[in-house]
C-alpha cells in the first residue's frame, strides 16, 4: 500500500487489515514476557533462601580465604600482583631488549634534568628530584601493568604539592637566611613534601582496596586534558621568576597566577641581565629541538637529547666565565652522593596535608589510568586498574620513606620511551640505571648548572600539554557538551587552582550528564514502510501511524530525577490531568479526531529505573486504567522487569501485558483494537 502524507485508509472489523508487516500479518502469535519465560527462560524463578546467621557466613568467607591461601590460589594472587611473572617468561629477547635498552637510556637521560628541574617546582633542592626518579621507576617496573608507561617526577603534581610546601612552610620575611638555616628550611619542606607522598600513597592503597579502580571512568578525558593543560600555564608563570633572574615569594591561592604576572611586571626593571640571557639562549635551543624531535620521530633512531646538551653547554659556560660570582647567577651547587636514610615521614604532618594528599591522588590515577589504557589500547593488551591504584600507591608510599616527593606516570617522558623504541617495564630498569649513576658518580658534574635553565627545561616540556588546545576546534564539531567541560574546566584551574579547578570540572561533568538525562525526548513511533521497524514520527520516512494506538519510546533511565519529566511527557501525549494543550511535536494532524485507546511504552532505552521511577510507572497505569486506556509495555530489560514487578505493576497490568519487543505488543494492541469494533485507519506521514 502506498500513500500521501496524511492519507488514511480503512478498514472493518471483520474485513483484511492492509497493514504491513507485522501489524498486518499473523505469521507468529504476539510473544509476551510470561510466554517468553515457558519457551526460553526455563523454571520460575526460586524464591530467595532465608538470610543466614552469621557464623555460617563467617564460615564461607574463611572457607574462601583457604582457598585463595592454598598453592595454586596463592600463585595465581602473585602473578595478578607481580605482572612480570606473566609478561616476562614470554620476553622476546632478540625483538624487544635492543629497543627496551635505548629508550630506557634515553628516559633515563632525559630524567636527569627533569628530576631536578620539577624539585625546583616543588620548592626542594634539585637532589630529591633525582630521588623520585629513581625509587617510583623501579617500583612500578615490578607491579605495573602499563607496559609503556613511564613514572618519575610530573610537572603538575611538582606544582601542586610545591603550592601546598609554601603555604605549610613558608620563606620567612626578613630573607638572607644562613646557611644553616637554609638548610633547616630546606629540610622542613622535604618532610612535608615526603609525607605528601606518603599520604597520597595511602589513599591509593584505601582505594585499592575498595576496588574503586573504576573511578577512573568518572574522570572524563575533556577533565583531564583541561586540567593538564591549564596545569602547563601556571607551570610557565611560575617559573617567570627564574628565568628573569627575580627572587620572588611564590604567589598560592585562587588568582595566583595572575599575583604572580603583577609580581613579575612590577619586578621586571630588577631582572638580572645574566639570567635573562641564559634563558633566552636555552629557549633558542631547546624548543627547536623538541620540534625536530616531534617531526622526524620516524627518520631519528633515537630523539636528539636537547636537555642533556643544554645541561652541559651551561655548567661549561658558568664554571668558566663565573658567572655564579661575577654576575649572581643562581646555581645547583652540590649533588649528596648516594642515597637518603629511609626513615618514616613526619606523621604529624599528615592531618595538615590529607586535604592536599587527595587532589593528588586522584590527579596521579587520572592521568596514570588514562595514559596507560591509551598505549594498552594501541599495542593490544589490557591494563588492571586496580593493579595500578596498587602500583602507584606503593610507589608514592615507599618512595616517600627516601623522602621522595609526589610522582605519577608523566606525558612527556612516556611519549619519549614509546617513540625510542620502549616495550615493556624492562625499559624502566635502564633507566634507574643512568639516574643511580648520576647519583653514585656523576653528582658533582653539576654543580655550576644555572636554575634558569632548569626554568627553561620546566617551560620546553609543557610543550604537549599547550598543545592540546589545538584539539578544541574537533571538539567543537563532536560535542558541545564536552567542549563546554573542557573550557569551564580550563578556567577553574587557571582562574582558581589545580586541586580547586579539578573538583570543579569532575562536578561539572557529572552535572552535563546528569542534565542529559534531563534533557530527553520522548518519542513517538510508526511503523516504516515495507519494514518492521519502528522510527520517530519526525523523521523524513514514510512512516504508518494508526489512530488510537500510541507508541512511544523514551530512551532514559527512570529514577528519581526523571520521574518527573516521564509523567508530564507521557501525561501530555495521553490527555491525561488536562496536559494536552497544544499540538504534540511530530504528531499527526488531529483529523482524524480519534482518542488513544492504546498505549505501548517502549523501555528498551530505559537502562535502570530506581524505586521512585518504578513508583511512576505503577501510577502511571493506575491512571490509564481509570481513564480506559490499555497500556502495554514493551522491551524491559530484566533488572527493570524485576524493579517494576516488585513496586506493584502486576497490580494495575497483567502479564500478558508485558511484551519483549515493540513488535509484538503493537500486534497485540491492533487485534484488540479489531475486537473492539474500531474502524482500522492507516495514516502514512
Amino acid at each position: 500500500m502506498s500513500g500521501l502524507p496524511g492519507t488514511s485508509t480503512c478498514s472493518g472489523p471483520g474485513k483484511d487489515s492492509d497493514l504491513k508487516s507485522p501489524l498486518g500479518t499473523r505469521l507468529r502469535e504476539p510473544l509476551t514476557e510470561a510466554r517468553f519465560q515457558q519457551l526460553f527462560g526455563g523454571a520460575e524463578q526460586e524464591p530467595e533462601p532465608p538470610a543466614e546467621p552469621c557464623v555460617p557466613k563467617l564460615c564461607r568467607l574463611w572457607r574462601l580465604w583457604a582457598r585463595a591461601c592454598s598453592g595454586p590460589g596463592a600463585w595465581r594472587l602473585l602473578l595478578a600482583r607481580l605482572p612480570p611473572l606473566c609478561w616476562l617468561p614470554h620476553y622476546r629477547w632478540r625483538a624487544w631488549l635492543l629497543g627496551d635498552v635505548v629508550a630506557g637510556v634515553t628516559v633515563g637521560v632525559v630524567h636527569v634534568p627533569q628530576g631536578m628541574a620539577f624539585a625546583l617546582l616543588t620548592s626542594v633542592p634539585p637532589v630529591f628530584g633525582l630521588y623520585t626518579s629513581f625509587f617510583p621507576v623501579l617500583i612500578y617496573s615490578l607491579l605495573g601493568t602499563g607496559r609503556h608507561l613511564s613514572t618519575g617526577t610530573f610537572a603538575v603534581l611538582s606544582l601542586m604539592t610545591g603550592s601546598a610546601v609554601e603555604r605549610l612552610v613558608p620563606e620567612p620575611l626578613e630573607g638572607n637566611l644562613s646557611r644553616i638555616e637554609r638548610e633547616q628550611l630546606d629540610a622542613q619542606r622535604v618532610g612535608v613534601a615526603a609525607a605528601m607522598a606518603f599520604g597520597s600513597g595511602a589513599l591509593m592503597l584505601g582505594m585499592f582496596v575498595l576496588q574503586l579502580g573504576v573511578l577512573s571512568t568518572f574522570l572524563s578525558e575533556p577533565v583531564v586534558k583541561a586540567l593538564t593543560s591549564g596545569a602547563a600555564l601556571h607551570v610557565l608563570v611560575s617559573q617567570l621568576p627564574s628565568l628573569l633572574g627575580l627572587s620572588l615569594p611564590r604567589q598560592m591561592g585562587c588568582f595566583s597566577l595572575f599575583k604572580t604576572l603583577a609580581a613579575v611586571v612590577t619586578a621586571l626593571p630588577r631582572s638580572g641581565l645574566a639570567e635573562l640571557t641564559i634563558s633566552a639562549l636555552s629557549l633558542a635551543l631547546l624548543v627547536p629541538v623538541k620540534e625536530l624531535n616531534v617531526r622526524f620521530r620516524d627518520r631519528l633512531p633515537t630523539p636528539i637529547p636537547g636537555e642533556v646538551v643544554m645541561v652541559l653547554l651551561a655548567s661549561l659556560l658558568c664554571f668558566t666565565s663565573s658567572l655564579d660570582t661575577r654576575y649572581n647567577v643562581q646555581i645547583v651547587g652540590l649533588l649528596p652522593g648516594g642515597f637518603p636514610q629511609p626513615h618514616l615521614p613526619n606523621l604529624d604532618e599528615l592531618p595538615r596535608i590529607l586535604a592536599d594528599s587527595l587532589p593528588i591522588a586522584l590527579v596521579t590515577f587520572a592521568v596514570s589510568a588514562s595514559l596507560a589504557s591509551i598505549y594498552a589500547d594501541k599495542y593490544s593488551y589490557s591494563i588492571d586498574p586496580n593493579q595500578e591504584l596498587l602500583a602507584h600507591g606503593v610507589s608514592n608510599l615507599i618512595s616517600s620513606l627516601f623522602s621522595c616527593f609526589p610522582n605519577s606516570a608523566t606525558l612527556a617522558t612516556t611519549s619519549l620511551l614509546v617513540d625510542a623504541g620502549g616495550n615493556t617495564q624492562l625499559a624502566g630498569l635502564f633507566s634507574c640505571t643512568v639516574v643511580l649513576l648520576v647519583l653514585l658518580w656523576l653528582g658533582p658534574f653539576f654543580y655550576y648548572l644555572p636554575k634558569a635553565v632548569l626554568a627553561c627545561i620546566n617551560i620546553s616540556s609543557m610543550r604537549q600539554m599547550f598543545f592540546q588546545m589545538q584539539e578544541l576546534p574537533q571538539l567543537w564539531h563532536i560535542s558541545r557538551v564536552d567542549f563546554a567541560v573542557w573550557m569551564v574546566t580550563w578556567v577553574a584551574v587557571v582562574t582558581l587552582n589545580v586541586d580547586l579547578g579539578l573538583a570543579v570540572g569532575m562536578v561539572f561533568s557529572m552535572m552535563m550528564v546528569v542534565c542529559r538525562t534531563q534533557r530527553v525526548k520522548c518519542l513517538a513511533l510508526g511503523l516504516a514502510e515495507g519494514t518492521e521497524l519502528y522510527r520517530p514520527l519526525r523523521e523524513s520516512h514514510k512512516l504508518l501511524q494508526i489512530p488510537g494506538l500510541c507508541i512511544l519510546s523514551y530512551p532514559t533511565p527512570l529514577y528519581f530525577g526523571t520521574r518527573g519529566q516521564f509523567r508530564r511527557i507521557v501525561e501530555w501525549h495521553l490527555g491525561l490531568g488536562g496536559g494536552k494543550e497544544s499540538p504534540k511535536p511530530g504528531a499527526l494532524p488531529d483529523t482524524v479526531g480519534e482518542p488513544v485507546r492504546v498505549v505501548i511504552l517502549d523501555f528498551s532505552g530505559v537502562t535502570f529505573a530506581d524505586a521512585a521511577g518504578a513508583r511512576e510507572v505503577a501510577q502511571l497505569a493506575g491512571q490509564c486504567q481509570d481513564a480506559g486506556i490499555y497500556l502495554l509495555l514493551a522491551h524491559c530489560n530484566a533488572s527493570v522487569l524485576e524493579t517494576l514487578i516488585r513496586a506493584g505493576i502486576l497490580d494495575r497490568v497483567t502479564p500478558d501485558q508485558l511484551f519483549v519487543s515493540v513488535q509484538d505488543a503493537a500486534a497485540h494492541a491492533l487485534a484488540r483494537l479489531e475486537r473492539t469494533g474500531l474502524k482500522i485507519c492507516t495514516v502514512w506521514v
